[in-house]
């Protein structure tokens, strides 16, 4: 890509300053006792609390614990890791309790608005993903799945643990794979019954159970597309927390050429040449149609598909 391109840097949620606590590394601290020097996520309701910085400069979301002091009970307290040596945790707390947080001082914004925005940096944009990864999945399995008893957190939040059975649950990550197919000089692309209109984007599908990712490219394209694939190949990847996916970026060639949609899938699918990708790119297509934002892999896959950085990714495989 060119250097006046937006590349991987541009991708929302893929870039961190966290280091992890993770279920192996033992006992993690409260909140309590982790001193003025911690800094606490909040999320109310599906918005993360945000701090204005005072002198005009990035927000964040990495609040002072006395902030949050006046937004109400706080449910799933977990320890997320380190930040710049600074202890780092995240709770939750009902959407209303972002009233308690007055502009302009602070605002609540949904991780899509954040992160289109650009509200805070980016290497804090994946850590709270990993905040609202976790919050959610915490929301989620409050009983074993093994024998229905309520469990409890454990490793700081990278588990949960049941006093009954004994079992420990971990979060999971949905893998999802998402594919640039490519027949000479078009590409594939379609367009789902929610999104905007106008907007085209890759084709994408979760990851199924004993399914490689590159099975799961030629079968949720053959689903939604009666397009047959061959070679696959893998060229990056972005956190989706929303609520704990993880997209995997591929590139993909096509044996064939007629298009099958399917309407449960697929509102269209066609074929589009690299003159048409880039004028919708730059916004200039003569339909008007569109692509996703730079924030979002479906775009990093188009562009670099445009620009030739993709032309030589895919190889056999089986």
């Amino acid at each position: 890509m060119t250097s006046s391109s937006p590349g991987r840097e541009a991708l929302a949620y893929a870039a961190s300053r966290l280091v992890r606590h993770s279920a192996e590394l033992g006992p993690a601290p409260s909140l309590a006792a982790a001193g003025p020097e911690a800094r606490l996520v909040l999320m109310a309701g599906e918005a993360m609390i945000v701090r204005a910085a005072p002198d005009g400069g990035t927000a964040t979301a990495l609040l002072v614990p006395d902030e949050a002091g006046s937004a109400g009970e706080r449910a799933h307290e977990i320890f997320l890791g380190r930040a710049e040596g600074r202890p780092v945790f995240a709770a939750a707390v009902a959407a209303e309790a972002a009233e308690a947080f007055p502009a302009p001082a602070y605002r609540a914004l949904d991780l899509r608005a954040l992160a289109a925005e650009g509200a805070v940096e980016r290497e804090e944009q994946g850590l709270l993903a990993t905040a609202k990864s976790l919050l959610a999945w915490h929301a989620r399995n409050g009983f074993c799945a093994n024998c229905g008893h309520p469990t409890v957190i454990g490793a700081g939040g990278f588990r949960r643990e049941c006093g009954s059975c004994g079992l420990h649950h971990f979060p999971r990550t949905d893998p999802v794979a998402i594919m640039l197919v490519r027949r000479g000089e078009s590409c594939l692309l379609g367009r789902g019954r929610h999104f905007k209109p106008g907007m085209y984007s890759c084709l994408a599908g979760f990851i199924e159970p004993g399914e490689t990712v590159e099975d799961a490219v030629r079968r949720e394209t053959r689903e939604e597309t009666g397009i047959a694939v061959g070679a696959v190949a893998y060229h990056a990847s972005q956190p989706w927390p929303f609520p704990a996916s993880l997209m995997i970026g591929c590139v993909a060639d096509a044996l064939s050429e007629a298009i099958r949609t399917d309407p449960d899938e697929l509102e269209d699918a066609r074929w589009f040449t690299r003159a048409e990708v880039a004028a919708m790119i730059a916004g200039a297509h003569a339909e008007g149609l569109t692509v996703p934002p730079a924030t979002a892999i479906a775009h990093l896959l188009m562009r670099g598909w445009v620009e030739g950085a993709l032309d030589s990714a895919a190889a056999p495989n089986a």
